[in-house]
């Protein structure tokens, strides 16, 4: 590859947009939810289906009922995004997003996988 060609490259990838945000996973078949954030959403989805179909996702109980009820019974979406770009403290925006979802939806016993905030 040409010295031209690489730097119009990576000119090119340096303009590609990343997005960070919350996410939920939703268990049709129990109405159970998980709850995360992410610095970068691109194929997230496709990263945690591998990590759950080769039982490796780090919430235990999600990768239990993934594999009770298959693929089919969970449905994933996005909640909110923000452009990567915009933020000047990505893991802390990360972990605010998370937060705000996490107390609005108290995925937590019945209701869904997280685990609870701990208790002052």
């Amino acid at each position: 590859m040409d010295k031209q060609k690489r730097k119009e490259l990576q000119e090119a990838y340096k303009e590609i947009k990343t997005y960070m945000g919350a996410i939920r996973i939703a268990n049709a078949a129990n109405g159970k939810v998980y709850v995360d954030a992410y610095p970068n959403l691109k194929n997230k989805w496709l990263t945690i289906r591998a990590q759950l179909d080769m039982g490796r996702f780090a919430n235990a109980e999600l990768q239990r009922d993934w594999k009770t009820y298959g693929e089919s019974a969970f449905a994933y979406d996005v909640l909110e995004e923000k452009d990567a770009g915009e933020v000047a403290d990505v893991r802390w925006e990360t972990k605010q997003m998370a937060k705000r979802w996490l107390e609005k939806l108290e995925p937590y016993g019945d209701k869904g996988y997280n685990k609870p905030p701990k208790q002052p």
